[in-house]
């Protein structure tokens, strides 16, 4: 775990200017640009974050100066430098950037310069302050590697800018308070959902995959295990629908290939293997679960690239 010898702190530090050269962490930790060494995200969901490290670490990121798409932390394995797990807005310092958007607060960004290695990535070339972002937006998304990942978006924040508070829980009612947004949001991990709906859809199959056809039983009783997948992606950036004609009744197995585009359904419900180009089955349909080929459309385009 990184170490926090110091208060979080936002704004510019005195002593220091947009633009200016650091050697590494050691020395941006002194200056009071960068509090947790090691790591690319310094704050937690109680403080918010005051600073990260630009270290060309995930291949979504994008940079284009006053404009930056930031990939959040979690998920990548350090010895391979490969993700090997889903991204969470629980993780400290995903959820230190949301309260920064929640909050209004401004973040440093720092550069690094010269970044090399395969695997353990290093600024070779020292650290830049690039000066105070705004945290302007923020979603959850499959990242190129397959794995669902947090993005921010950070806007370079102009001479005395006003940055107001944002509220980020979408669910949230106009009398809730605004800081119980926030932690609710944070504790919850989930944008808009109804889960009544995902109940009715998983009852409505008894629990059976409508792609494979498994029943997953997990109990001695007879119990099983399925999971309601959104057929368009709720949320940003995609903005699906909690309704049941975009839900699917899928087991573990075809929901993560499903969201992660592995599997495409036709307009005429047959599924298809995105990385074969084979037929697999029909998807399974029971009475009184119409399914919207309009969000079929939608998540087949999110993945055309994968067809033919």
């Amino acid at each position: 775990m990184p170490s926090e010898s110091k208060q979080a702190e936002f704004g510019t530090p005195d002593g220091v200017a947009e633009g200016d050269w650091f050697k590494g962490h050691k020395d941006l930790h002194e200056h009071g640009l960068h509090r947790f060494s090691g790591q690319g995200i310094s704050g937690t969901a109680k403080t918010g974050a005051d600073s990260i490290v630009l270290s060309g670490g995930y291949i979504d990121d994008a940079d284009e100066g006053d404009e930056i798409k930031y990939t959040g932390e979690g998920g990548r394995d350090r010895e391979t430098g490969r993700m090997v797990s889903d991204q969470s807005i629980t993780e400290d310092g995903n959820a230190a950037l949301v309260v920064s958007q929640a909050r209004g607060l401004p973040v440093r960004v720092i550069e690094g310069l010269d970044i090399r290695g395969k695997t353990r990535r290093r600024a070779m070339g020292g650290y830049r302050y690039r000066g105070l972002y705004r945290v302007a937006d923020h979603w959850m998304t499959f990242g190129q590697e397959g794995f669902s990942i947090c993005q921010f978006r950070l806007l370079k924040i102009t001479q005395d800018e006003k940055i107001p508070p944002q509220p980020v829980d979408p669910a949230a009612d106009e009398d809730t308070d605004f800081e119980e947004q926030v932690r609710r949001y944070i504790q919850q991990n989930r944008l808009v959902r109804d889960s009544s709906v995902a109940r009715n859809i998983k009852s409505l199959h008894d629990n059976t995959c409508q792609i494979c056809t498994n029943r997953l039983i997990v109990s001695p009783t007879g119990e099983a295990y399925s999971e309601a997948a959104h057929i368009q992606a709720v949320g940003k950036p995609h903005f699906g629908k909690d309704i049941s004609q975009n839900v699917l009744c899928l087991c573990p197995n075809c929901h993560a290939r499903f969201d992660r585009g592995a599997l495409l359904i036709t307009d005429s419900f047959e599924v298809i293997d995105s990385l074969t180009q084979k037929f697999v089955t029909e998807l399974k349909r029971v009475k009184g679960h119409e399914i919207g080929v309009e969000f079929i459309r939608k998540h087949r385009a999110r993945w055309g690239d994968r067809l033919a």
